[in-house]
């Protein structure tokens, strides 16, 4: 009970520390946004702490198999500190945001291509933005899109090398995906695969479909305005995170329907022969 308590609230804390990331590392701040922030970040690291002290399952999916959720938000963690630390070096300069500049400009300038998800983001921008902001967005478009792509293939390496989520013992679904209904209706295994196609085609879509929808529901709602540095780094970071996010639900669904399919065969190989047996 100490041991779950204890990481309930270091997992609370993480994510309150995630939220006020831009706060606390950007110049300026006013201080309505900040109390806001602290707002959020308190209410987020109260479910946080509710949701893992909690011996029953609830929303959080892959609960119980790490790194999952542990590499999701270790990506979006980094995701939000390095923008965060681009915009800082803006006014700012050291020799880490320098860095992390150079990485960003050249991965945005590499995928900066005609229907480029990069490019797309761009051109989400209002007419007449400044060249800084849009230079500022390509930058930290690439790079946040460079931290999903890392992250995508170390969960595939996680699967298909490393074995999970076997590797620690026994993988409970109902704890797992609290989510998902086995008696739903249908075949559980068709289920799980049909979601995880779902999930690694949406995952794909996104980034494409994301800046499209922004730009033309900015002819009916004021546009969004990525020269507020907060507002920039958070948009980016889901733009980059949510597909990254849905591609590796994806795969983590399908590789729990092969394990289901796996021992189905297993069972029914296991079940002839007995029969085979029983009649000789």
């Amino acid at each position: 009970m100490i041991g779950r308590m204890t990481g309930a609230t270091l997992r609370g804390l993480l994510v309150a520390l995630l939220i006020a990331t831009p706060a606390l590392m950007l110049p300026d701040v006013a201080s309505d946004s900040s109390q806001v922030t602290v707002l959020v970040a308190l209410l987020a690291a109260f479910l946080t702490f509710v949701e893992y002290n909690s011996t029953l399952p609830s929303i959080v999916e892959f609960r119980d198999a790490p790194p999952f959720n542990r590499l999701r938000f270790t990506a979006l963690f980094l995701t939000v500190v390095m923008l965060s630390a681009i915009i800082k070096g803006q006014t700012e300069p050291t020799m880490m945001t320098g860095a992390l500049t150079s990485i960003g400009t050249i991965v945005g300038n590499a995928i900066d291509f005609p229907y480029s998800p990069v490019r797309l983001v761009v051109l989400m921008l209002p007419e007449g933005s400044d060249l800084a902001i849009v230079r500022s967005v390509r930058t930290s478009a690439g790079l946040a899109y460079l931290i999903s792509l890392t992250a995508m293939t170390a969960f595939l390496v996680l699967v298909r090398i490393l074995g999970w989520p076997t590797r620690r013992g026994a993988f409970n679904v109902w704890v797992n995906l609290p989510l998902f209904d086995p008696t739903g209706g249908g075949d559980v295994l068709y289920r799980l695969q049909r979601d995880a196609r779902i999930n690694i085609a949406l995952g794909f879509l996104l980034p494409f479909i994301i800046p499209a929808v922004v730009k033309a529901a900015s002819d009916l709602v004021d546009p969004i305005t990525l020269s507020n540095p907060q507002t920039m780094i958070w948009t980016i970071s889901a733009w980059a995170f949510l597909p990254a996010s849905m591609i590796m639900r994806g795969i983590a669904m399908a590789k729990i329907a092969d394990m289901i399919e796996d021992k189905r065969r297993r069972a029914y190989a296991s079940a002839e022969g007995e029969d085979g047996f029983q009649t000789a």
